[in-house]
């Protein structure tokens, strides 16, 4: 199949296709009901729910699967959680045992039949295993998972956690995938998922596009899109032209505030500001000489200036992050107080007591993603002054988080938003069964493990303002202990054409891109 991309001007090679479907070609929306839709990125991550925790990918999931629970759309509070494949919920008085009532009739994409208990115990076992999982530590307080019958699944927990919900909502390992296709796919399932939202696989071709199709049998009603066409366009000034000549319909923002103030001016568009925020943290490899000494990390802090970040990306979109958990979620305390301020005299003497006059040299590996190259470019001038020098490999993306994983970096620049309860956080990037190159290991890359009591505790802690004091003092531990820099918090930042009706008001989405849903469509 041939097919013609407006905004490079060139013809795309075949891409992956499933089965005798027709891919949606990549013509301006309204025309053919397509929503053209550009992303920062060269190409694809791992397009599986379970495996891929990458921005890139995250936007895609939310358009073709369904969990049991969902964020209403255009929300990224857990007071917004409403019912998705489970049609209601009930749990025990103790906290342990979760039954839910699946709907009836839910239909797997391309033919893969009716969704069942099956399948959904089949994707949480499968979100809780590390070989076939990135957030298997997530679901490590799950004791089983049981499906009683054909439309009931029962789910009985170790211990209370603080958020049940939140684990089995549309939201990373919480996607249902179909059991019949991931097992006769294989390791093909990152390249043609199936799942049962609305939007389902149509074709893919490497670092060119993803084109997804409308599913008519979508249980809340056929899409009123036909497809959407999801472009893998790295530079900012061609995704940005292609959005200014309507070849786009919905585009990814760059996250500062020229780009937002610029793209308002367009004739036509609409910018979308939205929560959560992602938190960029310089996490620093405490198990990696010279950061093994808290001196050197402490001058780390004190040559940061956050002042000079925002004025980089901009105060309207952005804000000082100030704790190890970012602000707005439950949970969070202010740690400004505790982390070292701006202070590059004080750096250099701290460097020099700890026997580093002449300053020190650390291996960064670094995503070469623009948003984030740009801040860790900051970052690294910041650092030279104070006789820091950054020694950074640039790579692709998905080079960059499988080699992080693996404690590759020194300093590892990491912007994320997750489920926006404090233990989630603190249980990922602090507890030390995250650390990374561990048999358990997740997002744990500065080996941080002063505050394990704390978040441990907190975690089965029935008392809201007793499980809130624990949190603070982990957080005032990790803060001491200097596991890492926080930067800035970045709000979500894209833009649609004034012709696009999202069906929703956008205040927020968890997968860091606005739901693209059943009522989604150009206007007349």
């Amino acid at each position: 199949m041939k097919l013609t991309r407006l905004t490079a001007g060139l013809a795309l090679a075949s891409g992956v296709a499933l089965g005798a479907l027709t891919a949606p070609q990549a013509l301006a929306g309204p025309d053919t009901n397509i929503l053209n839709v550009g992303i920062a990125a060269p190409d694809a991550g791992r397009l599986d729910p379970h495996l891929s925790a990458t921005t890139i990918d995250k936007a895609v999931f939310g358009w073709m699967f369904n969990g049991l629970v969902r964020f209403k759309p255009g929300t990224a509070s857990p007071e917004t959680i409403e019912p998705d494949l489970a049609e209601s919920w009930t749990a025990s008085d103790d906290g342990l045992v979760w039954t839910f009532n699946l709907r009836k009739g839910v239909q797997c994409h391309h033919g893969y039949g009716e969704l069942t208990a099956e399948d959904v115990v089949y994707s949480l076992n499968r979100a809780a295993d590390k070989e076939r999982s990135s957030f298997s530590s997530d679901f490590g307080v799950f004791a089983s998972v049981e499906a009683p019958d054909t439309h009931t699944v029962k789910i009985t927990l170790k211990n209370p956690v603080p958020s049940l919900l939140g684990l089995v909502t549309n939201y990373h390992g919480g996607n249902v995938v179909c059991k019949k296709a991931a097992e006769e796919m294989g390791a093909d399932f990152q390249k043609r998922p199936i799942g049962t939202g609305p939007f389902m696989f149509g074709e893919y071709t490497p670092q060119q596009s993803l084109k997804l199709v409308a599913n008519p049998d979508y249980f809340r009603g056929k899409p009123a899109l036909a497809g959407i066409n999801y472009q893998y366009i790295p530079s900012d000034s061609a995704r940005d032209l292609a959005f200014q000549s309507g070849e786009l319909d919905m585009v990814y923002g760059k996250q500062d505030q020229t780009w937002a103030e610029r793209t308002k001016k367009m004739d036509g568009a609409v910018v979308h500001v939205m929560e959560p925020a992602e938190m960029s943290v310089m996490y620093l490899n405490m198990a990696s000489a010279p950061l093994d000494d808290i001196r050197v990390r402490r001058a780390i802090a004190m040559a940061t200036n956050r002042d000079q970040f925002m004025e980089f990306k901009g105060r309207d979109v952005t804000r000082v992050a100030n704790s190890p958990v970012p602000q707005g979620y439950l949970g969070h305390a202010d740690m400004s107080e505790v982390f070292p301020g701006y202070d590059l005299a004080g750096a250099k003497a701290l460097l020099a007591e700890a026997g580093h006059p002449d300053g020190i040299t650390l291996k960064v590996i670094h995503t070469a993603l623009p948003g984030m190259l740009g801040t860790m470019e900051v970052f690294q001038a910041q650092m030279a002054e104070a006789g820091i020098k950054l020694d950074i490999e640039v790579v692709e993306h998905a080079t960059f988080h499988a080699q992080i994983r693996k404690d590759l970096s020194q300093v590892v620049h990491y912007s994320a938003a997750r489920f926006p309860v404090a233990d989630t956080y603190l249980t990922q990037f602090y507890h030390s069964a995250s650390t990374v190159n561990t048999p358990t290991g997740i997002t744990n890359f500065a080996h941080c493990a002063v505050a394990d009591a704390e978040i441990e505790a907190a975690r089965v802690e029935q008392d809201p303002a007793k499980q809130k004091a624990l949190w603070k003092t982990a957080q005032e531990k990790i803060a001491a202990e200097l596991c890492g820099v926080p930067i800035y918090e970045n709000l979500q930042i894209w833009a649609t054409r004034d012709n696009v009706d999202l069906g929703y008001d956008l205040i927020g989405s968890l997968t860091l891109g606005p739901p693209v849903t059943e009522t989604t469509q150009f206007r007349k």
